[in-house]
């Protein structure tokens, strides 16, 4: 028998997405958060996580190009982001209609035939009685150019 994988879904736009949650590090409701200005485009401030600066992405914007609408199910999740060295950073990222898990089978995922550069996190697609769901790998979320940006001011700051 395959192994479950348990995945957390949320929504970009009027689409449903889901993140494998072996990378997420908790789920928190959407809080203030200190812009960080002229920053990349989705990159949308920083909190204070544990202790520790913590950039917030939005998932959205970086997507859309608008940002996500504030709901009772708009939240910040926190995952483990691995940089070019293969550090693991908290990274934050707002997401709308975190609403659910629930487990299924990796292998379910499949290519959508469909590559696009410019969004190289959203990954394949399975069917469920709601129609298609997508995959989005959390380690592809941010151009190496912005990691930079981002852990290296973070690290000079600390």
């Amino acid at each position: 028998m395959a192994k479950l994988t348990l995945f957390l879904q949320f929504a970009i736009g009027e689409d449903r997405f889901v993140f494998d949650c072996a990378q997420v590090r908790e789920v928190l409701p959407y809080l203030s958060l200190k812009p960080i200005l002229q920053a990349p485009k989705g990159v949308v401030g920083l909190f204070d996580y544990r202790g520790k600066l913590t950039p917030v992405i939005d998932i959205t914007e970086l997507t859309l190009g608008r940002k996500a609408r504030t709901r009772v199910s708009t939240r910040i999740i926190v995952f483990n982001y691995l940089d070019p060295l293969g550090d693991s950073h908290p990274l934050g990222l707002i997401a709308e209609n975190v609403t659910r898990t629930y487990r299924r089978n990796k292998d379910d995922f499949v290519a959508s035939g469909v590559e696009n550069r410019t969004t190289p996190y959203l990954g394949p697609v399975a069917p469920d009685p709601d129609g298609l769901i997508q995959y989005v790998d959390a380690q592809k979320l941010l151009p190496p150019s912005v990691c930079d940006i981002l852990f290296q001011t973070l690290a000079e700051e600390t």
